[in-house]
């Protein structure tokens, strides 16, 4: 295989074969094919897209590239979601210990923030001493005995897909749909899963701002995964406005935990977790229904047997066995925490939710470069949601900073992010559409 024949087949608008994509592949990850071929089939990619079938053989020669998991000695099924990405998207650290206590088990290999977005991966390291990139022995051991381990990509998983990011990362090629397919499901696939549930986020605070990109992406997904032997279904959700009330890392772990125990719990990310759990379940085999799923996943979640779990996946990799009960004494603090007030009277009538995930970048909770340090301890609390009553004075929500500057700018923002209208706004769905059997 010539690279450079590959690209001119592709750049025509001619299908590629599975063994030319399977070589091409494999150049990536021996290095004898260049960043500046790799950037060339990725453009060609994006103008003139992928058939199934393409689509297919690029996702398995990535997951192929490295090592691919199998979980046989565990006496129950696998399942993971993946999220395409939002603004107090805290779900996952929900979700895992809710499956884990249904009797499913969770290898949920999860990334760092990307572009406005938070990233799993930066929340967890919020935790004091929480290993979230194990060896495969720590992992696997994690795995089976606390139901679920949130941990980062190893170098071993999908090897050809890291080199293929991050050249498209730098060549505004991130936008093909059966390239961010093939990035997403090579290393699920690789996971070993026995089945897995996509959230496809709609809205400003998404990548996917159009409902038909949404549509397209949480299709190819699903249709990819399936024909690939992966049992697989949609739910394309709201990103109009931030999730959870919290955005940020440490601070997000909090809620997370307060929505496990019991003490505060966000109405919209429950429902979007629950919903998620509910097909991951059917998918599982452990429910038969939706209902019955939802069912089983509330019960986890009310029971306390969720929290357990998630205790017990933090002491195991290495967090604070104490971790639920003394949250607050564990994760960093801000050092400047601060009310952002509101300048007038009405409703809450849309918030600019990409800006929120922009702001805590500012702060130092995200970053612009790749091997940024990231601040655990910054971002927002208490946000506002669509449709709240406001006065002058009252709270849009609180902004946790490193300065007393960063503060003032950062609250500045989140002023900027809300809008302020007469009339409360009729209320919007979460759960939007689903897309799978």
């Amino acid at each position: 295989m010539l690279a450079q024949e590959v690209i001119a087949r592709k750049r025509d608008g001619f299908p590629l074969g599975p063994a030319d994509i399977r070589a091409f592949v494999s150049g990536i990850t021996d290095n004898t094919i260049s960043e500046g071929q790799i950037a060339a089939l990725a453009m060609a990619i994006l103008l003139n897209g992928m058939n199934r079938e393409e689509a297919v053989a690029l996702t398995l020669a990535m997951r192929d590239s490295g090592d691919v998991l199998h979980w046989s000695d565990l006496p129950g099924p696998t399942v993971d979601k993946h999220s395409t990405g939002g603004v107090g998207d805290t779900v996952s650290l929900v979700l895992a210990p809710i499956l884990a206590a249904c009797g499913a088990y969770v290898p949920m290999i999860s990334g760092r923030g990307l572009g406005h977005t938070g990233g799993t991966l930066d929340k967890m390291d919020a935790i004091p001493g929480y290993a979230s990139e194990p060896d495969t022995s720590l992992f696997r051991s994690t795995v089976r005995d606390s139901g679920c381990a949130i941990i980062g990509q190893t170098t071993a998983l999908a090897p050809a897909d890291k080199r293929f990011y991050a050249v498209r990362d730098v060549t505004a090629t991130i936008e093909s749909v059966p390239l961010i397919t093939a990035s997403i499901l090579s290393k699920k696939l690789a996971a070993g899963l026995n089945g897995l549930v996509l959230d496809v986020k709609l809205g400003n605070g998404a990548f996917m701002a159009r409902a038909r990109d949404a549509r397209d992406l949480a299709q190819s997904l699903v249709d990819v995964a399936t024909t690939a032997g992966l049992p697989a279904s949609a739910l394309i959700t709201d990103m109009d406005q931030p999730l959870a009330d919290a955005a940020g890392n440490a601070v997000e772990v909090a809620a997370a935990v307060d929505c496990l125990t019991g003490r505060r719990r966000n109405v919209r990310l429950i429902e979007v977790t629950l919903a998620l759990a509910a097909e991951m379940l059917v998918l599982a085999r452990l429910a038969p229904t939706q209902s019955s799923g939802l069912a089983q996943a509330t019960q986890a979640l009310q029971s306390g047997a969720a929290a357990e779990r998630f205790g017990r996946m933090v002491a195991a990799l290495g967090g604070p066995r104490d971790f639920l009960d003394r949250t607050a004494d564990h994760l960093p603090k801000a050092p400047v925490i601060r009310p952002v007030e509101a300048q007038a009277t009405g409703f809450v009538t849309g918030i600019a939710t990409r800006d929120i995930g922009l702001a805590v970048i500012n702060l130092g909770g995200g970053r612009t470069m790749p091997d940024d340090p990231v601040d655990p301890s910054v971002g927002f609390t208490e946000l506002a949601p669509v449709g709240t009553e406001i006065r002058p004075g009252d709270p849009l929500g609180f902004v946790h900073a490193r300065t007393a500057d960063q503060a003032e700018a950062g609250a500045a923002a989140l002023q900027a992010a809300y809008a302020i209208g007469p009339s409360r706004p009729k209320p919007g769905k979460v759960i939007l559409r689903r897309i799978g059997v």
